[in-house]
């Protein structure tokens, strides 16, 4: 670490410009965190920034650099979507015109942003590399200068000045920075200037499991390209880690992480719970990491930090979030389940399910000697999802675990059921909505209000956090015994609706 090359960086970070700027964010100690994970768990918060990124640092230190040095042209970028904000930012602030490329499907709340700060948008191409070769091309035709979003010296001084801060803030000493990782312009700058002052501190990168390219690099010892990557943590959706940031990456980094889907949603889960605010799935990239790194190697009584790098998310990805919060902590179980297509046997696999949290139940009534159904449990601990599969497989049924089936969790869950089979069709079904007071067991204790007068055709339930839970019914009955049908539901003593004649029913179940 004390080569020419690194003893450059350190000075270019500490005579950084970022500070007309940018904010000197601070750390928030994670202590729900802290407590469960048995170390001290700190955020370094870089949503707090005034384009709520620590990209503000990196693009306003290159661009300082260029006005300094008398640049009298507009400038260009490409980025899906927080370093288009910085030079947007920066480039107002320094009075310079900016042209910003950005993918198609990059969230609106970046390109509004963008818009906002008044930088000039060219929407081109499905991914950031796309966006990244045409900004580059009108770069070269037009003779703007580029402002790359990690592979520039300027860009990434910039951004090591999170780790200078660090430094500063953390007098005791630090065991651990786990830092998310697309291009590494952060993770090359933050992890440098550590290593020189606190060599004995760990820095790990942390990667989407669809977007590891670093981890491709590092375990090939050469940059390579990933034939595709995945979209979800936009941010840190980058093909193939930079030139100059792996030159410096690769000769001190102690390990990289990758995380799923459901781990990053789990983790903005975290970050709201510690601090009240909503990261980006890139900005909960770096806690997913730490939690799955420290609880694999059973760390105890470490200083540990993770750098909640953004929080610019769309307000409509939210949903998707919170339906994998659980199954990112292990916490919920998706199962497929079959039972006897006869009187009775819903209820009774109802109530072996016992007082557990029914997150979601779908079943259809089938013309066989069996019948599907989809049901999701939440627990309070990990070890729930496998204490209910044995139990089940006690109790005589063979549960098949779809905890991990991408197909189950974004399609199936919403699919299962479909229209009526022919033999319920000729008896004739009534469909009733129903509301009743939620709580653990509630379920369970409605299907035993119902008992088994009639027979139950369909039945859709989900869980979703409200004061009340909402369930779609069928039942077997003919006309003459509708009064009867009416007031078994009445004896419930729960609300509900006949939604017989509802057109969605009709056009999609009936």
């Amino acid at each position: 670490m004390n080569s020419p090359k690194f003893k450059s960086y350190i000075s270019r970070i500490e005579s950084s410009s970022v500070y007309d700027v940018a904010q000197i964010t601070p750390i928030t100690k994670a202590n729900q965190l802290s407590r469960a994970l048995k170390n001290e768990i700190y955020l370094k918060r870089e949503d707090l920034q005034p384009v709520f990124s620590f990209k503000i640092r990196g693009a306003y230190n290159k661009l300082a650099k260029l006005k300094k040095s008398g640049l009298d042209v507009p400038v260009i970028a490409a980025s899906a979507g927080n370093h288009a904000q910085g030079v947007a930012y920066g480039a107002k602030s320094l009075g310079l015109k900016a042209f910003i490329v950005m993918p198609v499907t990059t969230p609106s709340i970046k390109v509004n942003s963008v818009r906002n700060f008044g930088g000039k948008v060219i929407l081109y191409g499905d991914n950031f590399d796309e966006a990244f070769a045409h900004g580059v091309s009108i770069a070269k035709k037009e003779g703007y200068a580029f402002i790359h979003p990690y592979d520039d010296k300027d860009v990434i001084a910039g951004q090591g000045t999170v780790g200078m801060e660090l430094i500063d803030q953390i007098q005791s000493g630090i065991d651990a920075v786990f830092v998310p990782v697309g291009g590494g312009g952060l993770l090359a700058g933050l992890g440098t200037y550590i290593k020189h002052m606190s060599p004995k501190t760990k820095i790990i990168g942390v990667e989407p499991e669809d977007a590891a390219c670093l981890k491709l690099a590092l375990d090939n010892n050469k940059r390579l390209s990933l034939k595709e990557v995945g979209l979800f943590a936009d941010g840190v959706a980058v093909k193939q880690i930079g030139k100059e940031t792996f030159s410096l990456i690769k000769e001190w980094i102690d390990d990289v992480v990758t995380v799923s889907v459901d781990e990053m949603c789990a983790s903005v889960q975290d970050t709201f719970q510690e601090t009240r605010t909503i990261a980006e799935p890139a900005g909960a990239l770096a806690l997913a990491g730490l939690k799955k790194y420290s609880q694999s190697r059973g760390l105890k009584n470490k200083t540990l930090v993770a750098i909640n790098s953004g929080a610019n998310l769309n307000f409509d990805r939210l949903g998707h979030i919170v339906e994998r919060v659980q199954l990112g902590e292990s916490k919920e179980v998706l199962l497929s389940v079959k039972i006897p297509e006869e009187k009775g046997s819903f209820r009774r696999f109802c109530t072996f399910l016992g007082k557990r949290s029914v997150s979601e139940f779908n079943y259809r009534a089938e013309e066989s000697e069996e019948a599907n159904i989809f049901v999701a449990c939440r627990f309070n601990d990990k070890e729930g999802k496998g204490k209910l599969i044995k139990h089940l497989k006690n109790k005589g049924f063979s549960p098949k675990d779809l905890s991990g089936n991408e197909v189950a969790k974004l399609h199936i869950k919403h699919m299962v059921g479909g229209r009526a089979p022919k033999a319920v069709t000729e008896r004739g079904e009534y469909i009733f909505r129903v509301e009743f007071p939620e709580r653990p067991g509630a379920l369970v204790g409605f299907l035993d209000k119902l008992s088994d007068k009639f027979n139950i055709t369909l039945f859709h339930y989900r869980n979703q956090g409200s004061a009340y839970g909402r369930v779609l019914v069928g039942f077997e009955s003919k006309e003459k015994n509708y009064s009867k049908l009416n007031k078994y539901l009445s004896d419930t003593g729960f609300r509900f609706w006949d939604e017989t004649q509802n057109l969605a029913y009709k056009a999609f179940l009936k």
